[in-house]
Protein backbone atom coordinates (compact mmCIF):
# COMPACT_ATOMS: atom_id res chain seq x y z
CA UNK A 1 0.00 0.00 0.00
CA UNK A 2 1.19 3.52 -0.75
CA UNK A 3 0.84 6.04 2.05
CA UNK A 4 1.85 9.70 2.22
CA UNK A 5 4.23 11.45 4.57
CA UNK A 6 4.07 13.36 6.80
CA UNK A 7 1.38 11.33 8.55
CA UNK A 8 0.74 14.25 10.93
CA UNK A 9 1.54 17.46 9.03
CA UNK A 10 2.33 20.86 10.47
CA UNK A 11 4.08 21.67 13.73
CA UNK A 12 4.12 18.23 15.41
CA UNK A 13 7.73 17.50 16.44
CA UNK A 14 9.39 14.87 18.65
CA UNK A 15 6.77 12.13 18.16
CA UNK A 16 6.52 9.29 20.66
CA UNK A 17 4.24 6.31 20.08
CA UNK A 18 2.88 3.32 21.99
CA UNK A 19 0.52 0.45 21.19
CA UNK A 20 -2.38 -0.92 23.25
CA UNK A 21 -3.81 -4.00 21.56
CA UNK A 22 -4.70 -2.87 18.05
CA UNK A 23 -4.78 0.82 18.95
CA UNK A 24 -1.90 3.27 18.63
CA UNK A 25 -1.36 6.53 20.49
CA UNK A 26 1.12 9.28 19.71
CA UNK A 27 2.17 12.55 21.36
CA UNK A 28 4.31 15.48 20.21
CA UNK A 29 6.03 18.50 21.74
CA UNK A 30 3.99 21.66 22.27
CA UNK A 31 6.48 24.23 23.68
CA UNK A 32 4.72 27.49 24.70
CA UNK A 33 1.23 26.51 23.52
CA UNK A 34 -1.67 25.59 25.80
CA UNK A 35 -3.20 23.04 26.26
CA UNK A 36 0.03 21.05 26.07
CA UNK A 37 1.09 17.79 24.43
CA UNK A 38 -1.55 16.89 21.83
CA UNK A 39 -2.37 13.17 21.78
CA UNK A 40 -3.47 11.26 18.68
CA UNK A 41 -5.12 7.89 18.03
CA UNK A 42 -4.70 5.55 15.07
CA UNK A 43 -5.68 2.03 14.05
CA UNK A 44 -3.21 1.74 11.16
CA UNK A 45 -0.28 4.11 12.02
CA UNK A 46 -1.04 6.13 8.86
CA UNK A 47 -4.30 7.89 9.70
CA UNK A 48 -4.32 9.83 12.97
CA UNK A 49 -6.98 11.86 14.76
CA UNK A 50 -6.45 14.08 17.77
CA UNK A 51 -8.35 12.86 20.85
CA UNK A 52 -7.15 15.35 23.45
CA UNK A 53 -4.21 16.97 25.24
CA UNK A 54 -2.24 15.52 28.13
CA UNK A 55 -1.75 18.86 29.91
CA UNK A 56 -5.00 20.81 30.16
CA UNK A 57 -4.74 22.63 33.50
CA UNK A 58 -2.58 25.56 34.55
CA UNK A 59 -1.35 23.49 37.49
CA UNK A 60 0.05 20.92 35.07
CA UNK A 61 1.49 23.45 32.66
CA UNK A 62 2.58 26.87 33.97
CA UNK A 63 3.73 28.87 30.94
CA UNK A 64 3.40 32.52 31.95
CA UNK A 65 6.22 34.66 30.53
CA UNK A 66 7.96 31.68 28.97
CA UNK A 67 9.65 32.76 25.71
CA UNK A 68 8.82 31.16 22.41
CA UNK A 69 10.28 27.67 22.02
CA UNK A 70 10.42 27.16 25.78
CA UNK A 71 7.78 25.22 27.69
CA UNK A 72 7.24 21.53 26.89
CA UNK A 73 10.04 19.57 25.24
CA UNK A 74 10.08 16.02 23.85
CA UNK A 75 7.44 13.92 25.63
CA UNK A 76 7.63 10.12 25.77
CA UNK A 77 4.39 8.11 25.89
CA UNK A 78 4.29 4.59 27.31
CA UNK A 79 1.61 2.11 28.45
CA UNK A 80 2.23 -0.24 31.38
CA UNK A 81 -0.09 -2.41 33.46
CA UNK A 82 -3.24 -0.66 32.25
CA UNK A 83 -1.94 2.88 32.67
CA UNK A 84 -0.75 5.48 30.18
CA UNK A 85 2.35 7.34 31.34
CA UNK A 86 3.64 10.54 29.79
CA UNK A 87 7.05 11.85 30.83
CA UNK A 88 8.30 15.22 29.58
CA UNK A 89 10.11 18.43 30.55
CA UNK A 90 8.93 21.94 31.25
CA UNK A 91 12.29 23.53 30.53
CA UNK A 92 11.72 26.80 32.42
CA UNK A 93 9.28 25.72 35.13
CA UNK A 94 10.35 22.69 37.11
CA UNK A 95 12.15 20.32 34.75
CA UNK A 96 11.18 16.65 34.31
CA UNK A 97 7.80 15.27 35.37
CA UNK A 98 5.28 12.63 34.45
CA UNK A 99 1.50 12.38 34.40
CA UNK A 100 -0.70 9.30 34.08
CA UNK A 101 -4.16 8.43 32.80
CA UNK A 102 -6.42 5.43 32.39
CA UNK A 103 -7.98 6.97 29.28
CA UNK A 104 -5.53 8.58 26.85
CA UNK A 105 -8.11 11.26 26.07
CA UNK A 106 -7.84 12.31 29.72
CA UNK A 107 -8.08 13.45 32.37
CA UNK A 108 -4.39 13.16 33.24
CA UNK A 109 -3.05 13.44 36.78
CA UNK A 110 -1.16 16.28 38.37
CA UNK A 111 2.61 16.15 37.71
CA UNK A 112 4.97 13.93 39.65
CA UNK A 113 8.32 15.71 39.50
CA UNK A 114 11.61 13.93 38.86
CA UNK A 115 14.62 15.61 40.39
CA UNK A 116 17.96 15.07 38.67
CA UNK A 117 21.25 16.37 40.11
CA UNK A 118 22.14 18.60 37.16
CA UNK A 119 20.62 21.50 35.26
CA UNK A 120 19.52 21.68 31.65
CA UNK A 121 18.40 18.07 31.33
CA UNK A 122 15.85 17.34 28.57
CA UNK A 123 14.27 14.52 26.55
CA UNK A 124 13.23 12.03 29.27
CA UNK A 125 12.13 8.49 28.51
CA UNK A 126 10.94 5.51 30.56
CA UNK A 127 11.64 1.80 30.02
CA UNK A 128 9.87 -1.01 31.91
CA UNK A 129 12.02 -4.12 32.16
CA UNK A 130 10.79 -7.69 32.51
CA UNK A 131 12.02 -7.92 36.12
CA UNK A 132 9.86 -4.98 37.25
CA UNK A 133 12.62 -2.40 37.25
CA UNK A 134 11.90 0.95 35.60
CA UNK A 135 14.65 2.98 33.96
CA UNK A 136 14.66 6.74 33.45
CA UNK A 137 16.83 7.89 30.53
CA UNK A 138 17.50 11.50 29.56
CA UNK A 139 19.89 13.91 27.93
CA UNK A 140 22.14 15.48 30.53
CA UNK A 141 25.28 17.61 30.84
CA UNK A 142 27.34 18.17 27.70
CA UNK A 143 24.54 16.63 25.63
CA UNK A 144 25.28 13.08 26.78
CA UNK A 145 22.87 10.30 27.69
CA UNK A 146 22.33 9.45 31.37
CA UNK A 147 20.22 6.78 33.02
CA UNK A 148 18.86 5.93 36.48
CA UNK A 149 16.58 3.38 37.98
CA UNK A 150 13.41 5.15 39.17
CA UNK A 151 10.65 4.50 41.70
CA UNK A 152 7.64 5.34 39.57
CA UNK A 153 5.05 5.89 42.34
CA UNK A 154 7.14 8.70 43.83
CA UNK A 155 9.38 9.84 40.96
CA UNK A 156 12.42 9.30 43.18
CA UNK A 157 15.61 8.18 41.46
CA UNK A 158 16.87 4.92 43.01
CA UNK A 159 20.36 5.35 41.58
CA UNK A 160 22.55 8.25 40.66
CA UNK A 161 22.33 9.14 36.96
CA UNK A 162 24.97 7.12 35.13
CA UNK A 163 26.54 8.12 31.83
CA UNK A 164 25.62 5.39 29.35
CA UNK A 165 26.38 7.02 25.99
CA UNK A 166 28.13 9.98 24.42
CA UNK A 167 26.56 9.17 21.06
CA UNK A 168 28.11 7.56 18.01
CA UNK A 169 30.06 10.54 16.74
CA UNK A 170 27.41 13.17 15.94
CA UNK A 171 26.96 16.35 17.94
CA UNK A 172 24.21 16.81 20.52
CA UNK A 173 23.11 13.23 21.32
CA UNK A 174 19.52 13.53 22.54
CA UNK A 175 16.06 12.00 22.47
CA UNK A 176 17.13 8.62 23.92
CA UNK A 177 14.80 5.62 24.07
CA UNK A 178 15.64 2.22 25.55
CA UNK A 179 13.97 -0.97 24.25
CA UNK A 180 14.39 -4.70 24.92
CA UNK A 181 14.06 -6.83 21.80
CA UNK A 182 15.03 -10.52 21.57
CA UNK A 183 17.21 -10.31 24.66
CA UNK A 184 19.07 -7.18 23.54
CA UNK A 185 18.78 -3.74 25.10
CA UNK A 186 18.70 -1.19 22.27
CA UNK A 187 19.50 2.44 22.98
CA UNK A 188 18.29 4.65 20.12
CA UNK A 189 19.03 8.39 20.00
CA UNK A 190 19.08 11.43 17.75
CA UNK A 191 22.37 13.12 16.86
CA UNK A 192 23.62 15.95 14.68
CA UNK A 193 21.31 18.63 16.07
CA UNK A 194 17.66 19.11 15.11
CA UNK A 195 18.65 20.71 11.80
CA UNK A 196 19.85 19.61 8.36
CA UNK A 197 22.59 17.35 9.80
CA UNK A 198 20.10 15.49 11.99
CA UNK A 199 20.24 11.69 12.11
CA UNK A 200 19.13 8.72 14.17
CA UNK A 201 21.54 6.12 15.52
CA UNK A 202 21.15 2.92 17.52
CA UNK A 203 23.35 0.87 19.84
CA UNK A 204 22.80 -2.31 21.83
CA UNK A 205 23.97 -4.30 24.85
CA UNK A 206 23.03 -7.36 26.86
CA UNK A 207 22.81 -5.08 29.89
CA UNK A 208 20.56 -2.01 30.30
CA UNK A 209 23.59 -0.10 31.62
CA UNK A 210 25.77 -0.99 28.65
CA UNK A 211 28.40 -0.89 27.35
CA UNK A 212 26.54 -0.34 24.10
CA UNK A 213 27.95 -1.37 20.73
CA UNK A 214 26.97 0.82 17.75
CA UNK A 215 25.05 -0.51 14.78
CA UNK A 216 27.50 -1.11 11.90
CA UNK A 217 25.25 0.78 9.47
CA UNK A 218 24.65 3.86 11.63
CA UNK A 219 23.05 6.25 11.07
CA UNK A 220 19.95 4.15 10.62
CA UNK A 221 18.00 7.20 9.43
CA UNK A 222 19.20 10.43 7.83
CA UNK A 223 18.91 12.65 4.77
CA UNK A 224 21.96 14.74 5.57
CA UNK A 225 23.85 15.82 2.44
CA UNK A 226 20.99 14.56 0.23
CA UNK A 227 19.03 16.66 -2.25
CA UNK A 228 15.67 15.48 -0.93
CA UNK A 229 12.30 17.13 -0.22
CA UNK A 230 12.43 15.87 3.39
CA UNK A 231 15.24 17.00 5.67
CA UNK A 232 16.34 16.97 9.34
CA UNK A 233 15.02 13.48 10.04
CA UNK A 234 15.52 12.26 13.59
CA UNK A 235 14.14 12.15 17.13
CA UNK A 236 12.48 8.80 16.49
CA UNK A 237 10.53 6.16 18.40
CA UNK A 238 9.97 2.48 17.55
CA UNK A 239 6.77 0.48 17.86
CA UNK A 240 5.86 -3.11 17.02
CA UNK A 241 2.44 -3.43 15.40
CA UNK A 242 -0.11 -6.02 16.45
CA UNK A 243 0.67 -8.07 13.31
CA UNK A 244 4.34 -8.32 14.27
CA UNK A 245 5.65 -5.67 11.87
CA UNK A 246 7.90 -2.86 13.09
CA UNK A 247 7.56 0.86 12.46
CA UNK A 248 9.31 4.09 13.32
CA UNK A 249 7.94 7.59 13.78
CA UNK A 250 10.24 10.58 13.62
CA UNK A 251 10.33 14.30 12.97
CA UNK A 252 11.33 15.89 9.69
CA UNK A 253 10.90 19.11 7.75
CA UNK A 254 9.89 20.03 4.20
CA UNK A 255 12.02 22.99 3.05
CA UNK A 256 10.78 25.23 0.26
CA UNK A 257 12.46 27.69 -2.11
CA UNK A 258 16.08 28.65 -2.49
CA UNK A 259 17.92 28.90 -0.27
CA UNK A 260 15.70 26.26 1.30
CA UNK A 261 13.75 27.09 4.45
CA UNK A 262 10.75 25.66 6.28
CA UNK A 263 7.90 27.44 8.03
CA UNK A 264 5.39 24.67 8.81
CA UNK A 265 7.68 23.39 11.54
CA UNK A 266 8.95 19.92 12.25
CA UNK A 267 6.35 17.33 11.28
CA UNK A 268 5.67 13.65 12.08
CA UNK A 269 6.82 11.04 9.55
CA UNK A 270 6.38 7.25 9.43
CA UNK A 271 8.65 4.51 8.07
CA UNK A 272 8.56 0.70 8.07
CA UNK A 273 11.37 -1.12 9.86
CA UNK A 274 12.88 -4.51 9.03
CA UNK A 275 15.60 -6.37 10.90
CA UNK A 276 18.80 -7.91 9.61
CA UNK A 277 19.85 -11.45 10.47
CA UNK A 278 22.34 -9.88 12.88
CA UNK A 279 19.52 -8.11 14.75
CA UNK A 280 19.88 -4.51 13.53
CA UNK A 281 16.99 -2.33 12.30
CA UNK A 282 16.76 -1.11 8.71
CA UNK A 283 14.53 1.98 8.45
CA UNK A 284 12.54 2.69 5.30
CA UNK A 285 14.63 2.51 2.15
CA UNK A 286 18.05 1.89 3.68
CA UNK A 287 17.66 4.79 6.06
CA UNK A 288 15.60 7.01 3.75
CA UNK A 289 11.98 8.18 3.95
CA UNK A 290 9.95 9.48 1.00
CA UNK A 291 6.84 11.63 0.69
CA UNK A 292 5.16 8.54 -0.78
CA UNK A 293 6.06 5.20 0.77
CA UNK A 294 5.17 1.81 -0.67
CA UNK A 295 5.04 -0.59 2.26
CA UNK A 296 2.88 -3.46 3.55
CA UNK A 297 0.83 -1.40 5.96
CA UNK A 298 -1.85 -2.44 8.41
CA UNK A 299 -5.43 -2.55 7.08
CA UNK A 300 -6.40 1.02 6.26
CA UNK A 301 -8.51 2.80 8.88
CA UNK A 302 -9.16 6.42 7.89
CA UNK A 303 -11.14 8.75 10.14
CA UNK A 304 -14.00 11.01 9.03
CA UNK A 305 -12.65 14.18 7.38
CA UNK A 306 -12.21 17.24 9.55
CA UNK A 307 -14.79 19.93 8.68
CA UNK A 308 -13.37 22.87 6.75
CA UNK A 309 -15.40 25.37 8.75
CA UNK A 310 -15.64 25.83 12.51
CA UNK A 311 -18.89 27.64 13.27
CA UNK A 312 -18.11 28.00 16.98
CA UNK A 313 -21.39 26.33 17.87
CA UNK A 314 -19.96 24.00 20.53
CA UNK A 315 -19.56 24.78 24.22
CA UNK A 316 -15.76 24.45 23.99
CA UNK A 317 -13.16 25.07 21.33
CA UNK A 318 -12.22 22.17 19.11
CA UNK A 319 -9.08 20.22 20.05
CA UNK A 320 -7.08 21.78 17.22
CA UNK A 321 -7.15 25.24 18.86
CA UNK A 322 -4.42 26.48 21.20
CA UNK A 323 -3.65 29.53 23.29
CA UNK A 324 -0.32 31.26 23.58
CA UNK A 325 0.71 30.31 27.11
CA UNK A 326 -1.92 30.06 29.85
CA UNK A 327 -5.11 31.82 28.74
CA UNK A 328 -6.90 34.54 30.65
CA UNK A 329 -10.16 32.64 30.42
CA UNK A 330 -12.47 35.62 30.89
CA UNK A 331 -11.13 36.98 27.60
CA UNK A 332 -12.90 34.23 25.63
CA UNK A 333 -16.51 33.09 25.37
CA UNK A 334 -18.52 30.80 23.12
CA UNK A 335 -21.79 31.45 24.97
CA UNK A 336 -22.06 35.23 25.33
CA UNK A 337 -23.15 35.47 21.71
CA UNK A 338 -24.15 31.94 20.67
CA UNK A 339 -22.51 30.82 17.44
CA UNK A 340 -19.69 33.35 17.79
CA UNK A 341 -16.30 33.24 19.48
CA UNK A 342 -15.85 36.36 21.58
CA UNK A 343 -12.30 37.55 22.21
CA UNK A 344 -11.68 40.56 24.43
CA UNK A 345 -8.34 42.12 23.68
CA UNK A 346 -5.82 42.45 26.48
CA UNK A 347 -3.16 45.13 26.77
CA UNK A 348 -0.64 42.60 25.43
CA UNK A 349 0.18 42.46 21.74
CA UNK A 350 1.48 39.65 19.58
CA UNK A 351 4.95 41.19 20.03
CA UNK A 352 5.13 40.23 23.72
CA UNK A 353 5.75 37.05 25.70
CA UNK A 354 2.93 37.95 28.06
CA UNK A 355 -0.59 36.51 27.66
CA UNK A 356 -2.03 37.94 24.44
CA UNK A 357 -5.68 37.37 23.54
CA UNK A 358 -5.04 34.76 20.85
CA UNK A 359 -6.36 31.37 19.76
CA UNK A 360 -4.61 29.55 16.96
CA UNK A 361 -4.32 26.33 15.03
CA UNK A 362 -1.43 24.89 13.06
CA UNK A 363 -0.92 25.52 9.37
CA UNK A 364 -0.73 21.98 8.01
CA UNK A 365 -0.32 22.46 4.25
CA UNK A 366 1.52 24.87 1.97
CA UNK A 367 -1.39 25.51 -0.41
CA UNK A 368 -4.79 26.70 0.74
CA UNK A 369 -6.56 29.53 2.49
CA UNK A 370 -8.07 30.57 5.81
CA UNK A 371 -10.83 33.08 6.44
CA UNK A 372 -12.99 34.40 9.26
CA UNK A 373 -16.07 36.60 9.58
CA UNK A 374 -15.32 39.35 12.12
CA UNK A 375 -17.67 41.74 13.86
CA UNK A 376 -15.64 44.38 15.70
CA UNK A 377 -17.53 47.70 16.13
CA UNK A 378 -14.78 49.43 18.09
CA UNK A 379 -14.21 53.16 17.67
CA UNK A 380 -11.06 53.33 19.82
CA UNK A 381 -7.94 54.06 17.79
CA UNK A 382 -5.78 51.75 19.90
CA UNK A 383 -7.98 48.68 19.47
CA UNK A 384 -7.65 46.05 16.76
CA UNK A 385 -8.73 42.49 16.04
CA UNK A 386 -8.10 40.12 13.20
CA UNK A 387 -6.33 37.18 11.66
CA UNK A 388 -2.61 36.45 12.03
CA UNK A 389 0.02 34.15 10.57
CA UNK A 390 2.12 33.65 13.68
CA UNK A 391 5.55 32.08 14.11
CA UNK A 392 6.69 33.83 17.29
CA UNK A 393 6.54 37.26 18.93
CA UNK A 394 9.19 38.64 16.56
CA UNK A 395 7.94 37.08 13.33
CA UNK A 396 4.29 37.32 12.35
CA UNK A 397 1.93 38.91 9.81
CA UNK A 398 -1.64 40.04 10.41
CA UNK A 399 -4.69 41.41 8.65
CA UNK A 400 -6.80 43.30 11.17
CA UNK A 401 -9.70 45.69 11.68
CA UNK A 402 -8.93 48.79 13.75
CA UNK A 403 -11.14 51.13 15.75
CA UNK A 404 -10.48 53.73 13.05
CA UNK A 405 -12.68 51.64 10.70
CA UNK A 406 -9.71 50.56 8.65
CA UNK A 407 -8.41 47.19 7.53
CA UNK A 408 -4.64 46.97 7.84
CA UNK A 409 -1.92 44.47 6.97
CA UNK A 410 1.16 44.52 9.18
CA UNK A 411 4.43 42.63 8.89
CA UNK A 412 6.70 41.98 11.86
CA UNK A 413 10.15 40.61 10.92
CA UNK A 414 12.55 40.73 13.83
CA UNK A 415 13.01 44.30 15.00
CA UNK A 416 11.26 45.66 11.91
CA UNK A 417 7.49 46.24 11.99
CA UNK A 418 5.59 47.96 9.23
CA UNK A 419 1.99 48.53 8.23
CA UNK A 420 2.13 47.66 4.53
CA UNK A 421 -1.51 48.27 3.57
CA UNK A 422 -4.54 50.19 4.85
CA UNK A 423 -8.08 50.55 3.52
CA UNK A 424 -11.21 52.14 4.94
CA UNK A 425 -14.43 50.14 5.08
CA UNK A 426 -18.07 51.07 5.51
CA UNK A 427 -19.82 47.83 6.47
CA UNK A 428 -19.35 45.36 9.29
CA UNK A 429 -18.94 42.41 9.70
CA UNK A 430 -16.04 41.73 7.34
CA UNK A 431 -14.44 38.57 6.02
CA UNK A 432 -10.68 38.55 6.49
CA UNK A 433 -8.82 36.06 4.32
CA UNK A 434 -5.28 34.77 3.83
CA UNK A 435 -4.37 32.62 0.81
CA UNK A 436 -1.17 30.63 0.99
CA UNK A 437 1.27 29.00 -1.38
CA UNK A 438 4.62 27.45 -0.56
CA UNK A 439 6.31 30.85 -0.79
CA UNK A 440 3.61 33.55 -0.46
CA UNK A 441 0.77 34.72 1.77
CA UNK A 442 -1.89 36.95 0.18
CA UNK A 443 -4.12 39.12 2.39
CA UNK A 444 -7.60 40.28 1.38
CA UNK A 445 -10.95 41.31 2.87
CA UNK A 446 -14.56 41.65 1.73
CA UNK A 447 -18.11 41.99 2.89
CA UNK A 448 -19.59 38.49 3.09
CA UNK A 449 -20.97 37.54 -0.31
CA UNK A 450 -19.03 40.18 -2.25
CA UNK A 451 -15.78 40.09 -4.21
CA UNK A 452 -12.53 40.27 -2.19
CA UNK A 453 -10.25 43.31 -2.07
CA UNK A 454 -6.58 42.37 -2.30
CA UNK A 455 -4.44 44.31 0.16
CA UNK A 456 -0.92 42.86 0.31
CA UNK A 457 1.39 39.90 -0.09
CA UNK A 458 4.22 38.59 2.08
CA UNK A 459 6.89 35.92 1.79
CA UNK A 460 6.60 32.72 3.82
CA UNK A 461 10.38 32.51 4.31
CA UNK A 462 10.47 35.36 6.82
CA UNK A 463 8.36 33.18 9.12
CA UNK A 464 10.64 30.17 8.64
CA UNK A 465 12.83 28.57 11.27
CA UNK A 466 15.93 29.62 9.35
CA UNK A 467 14.91 33.28 9.81
CA UNK A 468 12.79 33.29 12.98
CA UNK A 469 14.71 30.61 14.89
CA UNK A 470 13.18 28.35 17.51
CA UNK A 471 11.53 24.94 17.34
CA UNK A 472 7.90 25.68 16.46
CA UNK A 473 5.92 26.24 13.24
CA UNK A 474 3.39 28.65 11.82
CA UNK A 475 -0.08 29.03 13.38
CA UNK A 476 -3.21 30.61 11.95
CA UNK A 477 -4.53 32.79 14.78
CA UNK A 478 -7.54 34.88 15.77
CA UNK A 479 -6.60 37.72 18.08
CA UNK A 480 -7.56 41.06 19.63
CA UNK A 481 -5.47 43.68 21.39
CA UNK A 482 -5.78 47.11 22.97
CA UNK A 483 -2.12 47.84 22.23
CA UNK A 484 -1.21 48.69 25.79
CA UNK A 485 -4.75 48.99 27.18
CA UNK A 486 -7.55 46.55 27.88
CA UNK A 487 -10.05 46.61 25.01
CA UNK A 488 -13.44 48.13 25.79
CA UNK A 489 -15.05 46.51 22.75
CA UNK A 490 -14.91 42.72 22.28
CA UNK A 491 -14.24 41.11 18.90
CA UNK A 492 -16.73 38.50 17.68
CA UNK A 493 -15.74 35.80 15.19
CA UNK A 494 -18.68 34.03 13.55
CA UNK A 495 -16.69 31.24 11.90
CA UNK A 496 -13.23 30.17 10.86
CA UNK A 497 -12.72 28.46 7.52
CA UNK A 498 -9.67 26.59 6.33
CA UNK A 499 -8.97 24.66 3.16
CA UNK A 500 -5.74 23.01 2.16
CA UNK A 501 -4.18 21.04 -0.66
CA UNK A 502 -2.18 18.07 0.70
Amino acid sequence: MIYRNPVIPGFHPDPSVCRVGEDYYLVTSSFEYFPGVPIFHSRDLVHWRQIGHCLTRDSQLPLKNQPSSCGIYAPTLRYHNGTFILVTTNVARGGHFYVTAQDPAGPWTEPTWIKVPFDGSIDPSLFFDDDGKVYFTCTGPEQRIFQSEIDLPTGRLLSEPRLISSGTGGKYPEGPHLYKINGWYYLMMAEGGTEYGHFESITRSRNPWGPFEPCPHNPILTHRSLDHPIQALGHADLVQAHNGSWWLVCLGVRPQGYPPCYHLGRETFLAPVTWTDEGWPVVGKQGRIDLEMDAPTLPSHPWPPIPTRDNFDASALDLCWNFLRNPVRDAYSLTERPGWLRITGSASTLDTIDLPSFVGRRQVAFEGHVATLLDFPSTAANEEAGLTVFMNERHHYEIAVTGERCVIVRRRIGSLACEVARARFEQMPLVLRIDSTADTYTFSYHVDGEAPHLLAKAETRYLSTEVAGGFTGVFWGLYATGNGQLCRTPAYFDWFEHSSVP
